[in-house]
């Protein structure tokens, strides 16, 4: 058997067309998952802005949603990381698709070896209004001043938000790659075996004394995810 991890798919973000290879490619994912996969770990921005009122959500989603239900039914576990661009997760995915959501970090064990999985936002030194920010969107009382305004103008908003977050993150990836590398040497000398790390979009694979340091990639242009089975770690790429 096998977990398998991705992120950074961004859905909702890009051009038609686009947004149909990205969801093709899930598709694509989703039937190697159900050929050898036992649990699958979305390392976070799955989708480029996702929030949850009380009877209403971002319908736009529905086809790759249908694919990860279709998982669970299949006695799949997955498990959800939020990034930066779907930290408003609400209890859908828990209550309705039978999904684990985790709002940080995540840890557990697999194949004998223990993994630290995040999805990285704000991990850099540099990234620091970034966390300020961060504060400001996950207080509780400004998610609930959100939820007053109407859903078709808070996607709308939220989207456009999204979209110069995006943009400007982009310009910082190679900047942030030390960083990054520094954060999982840390953790690998902490006794994890293995760490996953996404929001780059640069897919990376690197060996070390003590341990291992995956960087996902993304679905976007690489369409790249990491593979864990008993005797193997790897980083593989959609053709």
């Amino acid at each position: 058997m096998a977990l398998y991890i991705f992120s950074d798919a961004h859905l909702g973000a890009h051009s038609e067309a686009k947004e149909s290879e990205k969801i093709s490619k899930i598709s694509q994912l989703c039937e190697l998952i159900k050929e050898d996969g036992d649990r699958l770990i979305i390392l976070g921005d799955l989708f480029d802005f996702w929030f949850e009122y009380k009877h209403t959500a971002p319908k736009e989603h529905y086809r790759v949603l249908f694919l990860l239900s279709e998982l669970v039914k299949q006695g799949i576990k997955i498990d959800y990381v939020s990034g930066n661009h779907d930290f408003w997760l609400g209890d859908f995915f828990e209550t309705q698709m039978k999904i684990s959501i985790h709002r940080d970090d995540f840890e557990t064990n697999y194949g004998g070896k223990r993994f630290h999985f995040i999805h990285g936002d704000g991990l850099a030194a540099g990234d620091w209004a970034y966390r300020i920010q961060k504060k400001v969107f996950r207080n509780k009382f400004n998610i609930w001043l959100y939820r007053k305004l109407p859903p078709d103008f808070a996607f709308a908003f939220a989207k456009k938000v999204s979209g110069n977050s995006r943009a400007r993150s982009s310009k910082r990836e190679n900047e942030f790659l030390s960083d990054y590398r520094n954060y999982a040497a840390g953790k690998l000398k902490d006794s994890f075996d293995v760490v996953v790390i996404g929001h780059l979009h640069i897919p990376s694979y690197e060996e070390t004394d003590d341990g291992i340091y995956v960087n996902s990639g993304d679905f976007i242009e690489h369409f790249s995810y990491v593979k864990v089975t008993a005797d193997k770690i790897s980083l593989e790429y959609l053709k």
